[in-house]
């Protein structure tokens, strides 16, 4: 039997009883749909956490206090304050896997101006701390190495703090107080958008970590982290393993013994959030075929129904010279055209399902032509699968007892 006459026939008997077809349908358009909009928010909120460490810069890498042991007792990760700023001096000029070395002293305080009031971080950073953080100042300009190292008192505030201490007047040039100390605004970052969390990077000021040891924690001997830009992602290892190497000789660690210090690095911690991701895409897509196996199984029901209502017409199809594979093809057709059919109307219901759910809970979606042809590929083989038993349930009829029965 050729296909151009077959479909027409199939359309022609799946429109004898629409509304038994569209609700045949209704569960091949709810799988289709399913599977695209959970693929396109797994794939966004892959999105979002790829952008969201690019914005921080993917070779980066967090160099941290370790912990200390005192007669069997281990204090946490950070107790142990052992990183100096000779240990950053010696990962900038010994490492040629390193690009950029920030010291890092963190602390909290209230500002004041005027008769405002905040309290927030206060971060002592070193000069390339906008390079290595992949930041960019909204207004003014970032301290440079002759001002930390004469520890000047400047400081750049984070959005929110400009915004809850100036109230959206120009901040740059005034005076505010960091623990009674006063301090020259002279830029403000531009905003990452972020809150919440255990750390909030528009919630915080910038100074020189020489200021911040010298006026702020009383503290020159000591830094409470290291940040680290490596020259590419490529040498991020190549980095984290030099670092390593510097500082256990500086440190005096003995071979085997447990390092007294602790290196974070990024391209690991991304790699390791798109892998989850991508396990979250992979479930959600899974859990939303299972939808589409239900709808395929109420195409075999009723596709059972249709062979059992139309055993006469069979008969005689048969009586007249069709042949097995003719009346086989027939329902296999049907069954196809109807979850293709479903597959087309899924489709659209998936993409607009996702664009809603972008609008309105605010979740970033992403919709690929891969994830709609894989739901209308899968349409189309459960409707193969799922057709399959009918259809050929109908080419082994007898034709004289179909023509028989009433």
């Amino acid at each position: 039997m050729n296909l151009l006459r077959t479909i027409p026939v199939s359309l022609r008997a799946l429109s004898r009883n629409k509304m038994r077809t569209f609700l045949t349908a209704l569960g091949i358009i709810i799988g289709v749909g399913a599977v695209i909009s959970m693929i396109s928010i797994g794939q966004g909120a892959k999105r979002a956490v790829e952008a969201r460490f690019n914005s921080m810069g993917t070779n980066l890498l967090f160099v941290h206090a370790g912990s200390r042991s005192y007669r069997g007792r281990h204090g946490g990760g950070g107790t142990y304050q052992n990183l100096t700023p000779d240990d950053a001096k010696a990962i900038q000029e010994q490492a040629d896997a390193v690009k950029y070395v920030s010291p890092n002293v963190s602390t909290r305080a209230q500002v004041i101006y005027g008769n405002k009031n905040w309290n927030t971080s206060i971060q002592g950073v070193g000069a390339k701390y906008l390079e290595i953080r992949n930041w960019e100042l909204e207004d003014g300009i970032f301290f440079d190495e002759n001002m930390v190292k004469i520890g000047a008192k400047v400081c750049i505030l984070g959005s929110e703090v400009n915004e809850n201490i100036f109230e959206g007047a120009d901040s740059i040039g005034h005076i505010i107080r960091i623990k009674k100390i006063p301090f020259r605004v002279i830029g403000v970052f531009k905003s990452r958008g972020e809150s919440g969390g255990w750390f909030n990077r528009d919630d915080m000021i910038a100074i020189p970590y020489t200021t911040a040891q010298r006026r702020i924690t009383g503290r020159t001997d000591r830094i409470g982290s290291i940040d680290v830009s490596a020259v590419s992602m490529v040498r991020s290892v190549e980095a984290q393993e030099q670092i390593e190497e510097i500082l256990r000789i500086r440190h005096k660690i003995a071979p085997g013994a447990e390092d007294d210090f602790h290196i974070g690095n990024m391209s690991e911690i991304a790699e390791g959030a798109a892998e989850s991701t991508k396990i979250l895409t992979i479930l959600l897509g899974g859990i939303a075929s299972v939808s589409l196996l239900v709808g395929g199984i109420g195409i075999m029901n009723i596709m059972l129904v249709s062979v059992t209502e139309r055993i006469r017409e069979i008969g005689i199809r048969m009586s007249v010279g069709a042949r097995e594979k003719d009346i086989l093809f027939q329902f296999l057709t049907e069954a196809i055209v109807l979850s293709v059919m479903g597959g087309f109307i899924g489709i659209g219901v998936g993409v607009g399902t996702s664009k809603l759910i972008s609008h309105f809970a605010g979740w970033q979606t992403l919709i690929s032509a891969g994830s709609i042809m894989l739901a209308f590929l899968f349409a189309g083989s459960v409707g193969i699968f799922f057709g399959y038993y009918p259809a050929r349930k109908a080419s082994k009829l007898d034709p004289i007892e179909a023509l028989r029965y009433e």
